[in-house]
């Protein structure tokens, strides 16, 4: 399975590490995906959400 948010679609970025030296280096941004279960249409599923996306859900509900 993808590293995806299934609510948002947040997934890894890409950027660069910038030390002292200015010397530029590869790296990623993950975002925080939690694996939960929901109740959708009566069914209780599993699945990969962003941490801001359960907080947002639960706020709601």
């Amino acid at each position: 399975m993808m590293a995806k948010c299934s609510v948002c679609g947040k997934k890894t970025t890409f950027g660069r590490n910038r030390p002292w030296s200015k010397k530029a280096t590869n790296r990623t941004f993950k975002p925080n995906l939690q694996k939960i279960s929901v109740y959708e249409n009566g069914r209780k599923v599993q699945k990969l959400m962003c941490t801001r996306c359960i907080r947002t859900m639960v706020k709601t509900a």
